[in-house]
């Protein structure tokens, strides 16, 4: 298995004075994901929870969404030279019946670690695909009974991010690492993943919970480290998450999205500070929001 940090010798330069030192860095190598033995993505990635992120990122792409449509994940082919395995090709198997969508198929690409997308998906692709209505996570228990609202208090969203960075643990190691962690209304971490990408550290919270029979993720914060960009809103929507919050800010068209799904999303959460760009019904805020 591919190393999660690597060590390189650096020239560090403090208030003029210069020093060798080893540095520690994170890992990028790249990860094809095959499905049913055909290619059809590579993406850069921290190795690591490998299988986790490709049943996510078929998760986002509408082709899974629970743990009996998946048969299998292996390692497979990417053999170096002497006869090793690179650890970089999965191939997934999907148990018979499982609809495979034709713009799936057809798409075989290249996924950067900053971009989970790449132009593929639009709003109407995300409304057609997505399996579950992220309203019925506010207040129906799926046959048990009414629930209560999920209502969310602003002061508990501020503790969420220092949360979050207690749990990056490679992060103290190397500060080069995107993180995502799923928590409960309570604030109760429930999962925590880094990577390089931050759309793959999604990908392995949302598989992770397929993989244990968790979809779709009813009443939970996703909360990221970076920006909320379309593609990070879009996984969110997929996995039945109703409330993505980010430290920093969100494209116009994550924006557009969570409008239109439902989706609760919040940016610049810093502190007691915050933005809530959509979804504002699940946020307990005070009635003189708005005012001045």
């Amino acid at each position: 298995m591919g190393r999660v940090t690597e060590r390189r010798r650096v020239i560090r330069v403090r208030d003029g004075a210069v020093s060798t030192r080893p540095d520690t860095l994170v890992a990028e190598e790249p990860l094809e994901i095959r499905l049913n033995g055909k290619p059809l993505a590579i993406t850069m990635r921290t190795p690591g929870d490998d299988f986790a992120l490709a049943a996510g990122f078929l998760v986002s792409e509408g082709v899974l969404g629970s743990a009996e449509e998946l048969r299998s994940i292996v390692y497979c082919a990417g053999a170096q030279a002497d006869g090793s395995n690179t650890y970089n090709v999965v191939d997934v198997s999907t148990a018979p019946g499982v609809v495979l969508p034709d713009i799936t198929l057809e798409r075989n690409v290249y996924t950067t670690s900053s971009c989970g997308l790449c132009g593929k998906a639009s709003l109407d692709a995300v409304r057609t695909t997505a399996r579950w209505p992220i309203d019925d996570a506010t207040g129906t228990d799926h046959g048990n009974g009414s629930a209560p609202p999920f209502r969310i208090d602003p002061e508990l969203l501020a503790v969420l991010p220092d949360r979050l960075r207690a749990a990056q643990r490679v992060f103290d190691r190397t500060g080069g690492l995107h993180a995502a962690a799923l928590f409960t209304g309570d604030g109760e971490l429930l999962d925590v993943r880094e990577d390089v990408g931050r759309h793959n550290a999604v990908d392995k919270l949302v598989g992770r919970a397929l993989q244990d029979g968790r979809l779709p993720l009813a009443r939970t914060i996703l909360l990221v480290s970076g920006r909320a960009s379309f593609e990070l809103a879009q996984k969110a929507v997929m996995a039945g998450i109703p409330m993505l919050a980010a430290v920093s800010a969100p494209s116009s068209l994550a924006v557009d999205l969570a409008a239109e799904s439902g989706l609760t999303l919040v940016g610049f959460l810093r502190g007691t500070s915050m933005n809530v760009y959509a979804g504002d019904h699940r946020i307990a805020l005070q009635a003189t929001a708005g005012q001045g």
